[in-house]
């Protein structure tokens, strides 16, 4: 599910609002470490743990212009 970033927590941890109304605690993977820095207001894909619903992985992180496609287009209505 699509996500904003709220908070960065330090230690690869984020507070993340996601498109199902829920805010969790994301973590980013040591494979999308790299190379890409998520700012406040970044848009991400977040699956969330299925022990705990409140927690969740960073899967995938959107540019700035894959973002504003997605919001033209109608996909980001119910999180922006």
């Amino acid at each position: 599910m699509f996500g904003l970033v709220e908070q960065r927590l330090g230690s690869n941890h984020l507070r993340i609002r996601c498109s199902d109304g829920v805010t969790r605690i994301c973590r980013i993977p040591g494979r999308l470490k790299g190379g890409r820095w998520l700012k406040e207001d970044s848009l991400v894909v977040v699956t969330p743990w299925e022990v705990q619903d409140s927690k969740g992985d960073i899967t995938w992180i959107y540019t700035k212009p894959q973002r504003d496609w997605l919001i033209r287009n109608g996909y980001l209505k119910n999180i922006i």
